[in-house]
């Protein structure tokens, strides 16, 4: 049930630039999201209207799209929760 994460370099590049404790934070939460996007434990939505997803994390948003038939999730954003969804 495994899913292959792919970061693209803007959310790469937002990673790299955020403090170690919310990097690690984030970094924990998306390989969770990776083992299994269906968690109840994770917070996860899928956004209306969209084929995108939301994951909260704290005060981020991480924006991703989750394509089942090929098992690959791709991060597409990580945002503050008030520029999320811009």
């Amino acid at each position: 049930m495994s899913y292959t994460v792919k970061i693209k370099r803007q959310a790469k590049h937002k990673l790299k630039s955020l403090g170690k404790k919310d990097r690690l934070r984030i970094t924990d939460v998306i390989s969770s999201l990776g083992v299994d996007p269906d968690d109840v434990m994770l917070d996860t939505k899928q956004l209306t209207g969209s084929r995108l997803w939301r994951l909260r994390v704290g005060g981020w948003r991480i924006i991703y799209d989750r394509q089942d038939y090929m098992k690959i999730i791709m991060i597409e954003k990580i945002k503050p929760r008030g520029d999320a969804y811009k």
